[in-house]
């Protein structure tokens, strides 16, 4: 099968990239592109650190091959802070030590992100839902939690 040329907006901007088939958008991002927040963990998807926003939905994008996501809007790490100022998840992140190695955190601020902008107001036991997917080694989740629900509160409803 031939390469092929793929159109996407990738944090704001549209993109173009020539890919194999079956090329996943994890390699595309950050072999390709540079963008290496998304992470390269157990490329099976069971860890979450490759996690990006699809149309504002969470996707592993080691299991997503880069042709699926034709004309569509990805969101990376990169994309979440705007005009040099972190985003309020990430601020409430690292107040709240919610940042231990950093692998993981890539992939739980934008599942976070996402889950903001659906509910703006989530339980303690919607947070917990959300993050499942995502696996963290260090912080034992708490941290993690406590950022989500700060930020849910700061933002009085508005998890953009």
């Amino acid at each position: 099968m031939p390469a092929k040329i793929v159109n996407f907006t990738l944090n704001g901007r549209l993109t173009e990239v020539m890919v194999k088939p079956l090329m996943t958008l994890q390699t595309v991002l950050r072999a390709q592109l540079g963008y290496t927040a998304t992470k390269a963990g157990c490329r099976q998807g069971g860890c979450g650190s490759c996690t990006v926003l699809v149309n504002g939905q969470p996707m592993m994008s080691c299991l997503l091959p880069v042709e699926d996501i034709e004309d569509q809007e990805v969101m990376t790490l990169e994309g979440l802070a705007q005009d040099g100022e972190l985003h309020p998840l990430q601020k409430a992140f690292f107040e709240k030590f919610a940042i231990q190695c950093g692998y993981c955190t890539p992939g739980m601020l934008l599942v976070s992100k996402a889950l903001l902008d659906q509910t703006p107001h989530p339980s303690r036991d919607e947070i917990v839902a959300a993050l499942t997917a995502n696996y963290c080694r260090c912080t034992g989740y708490e941290p993690i939690i406590q950022a989500v629900l700060a930020t849910a509160q700061r933002n009085n409803g508005h998890g953009k």
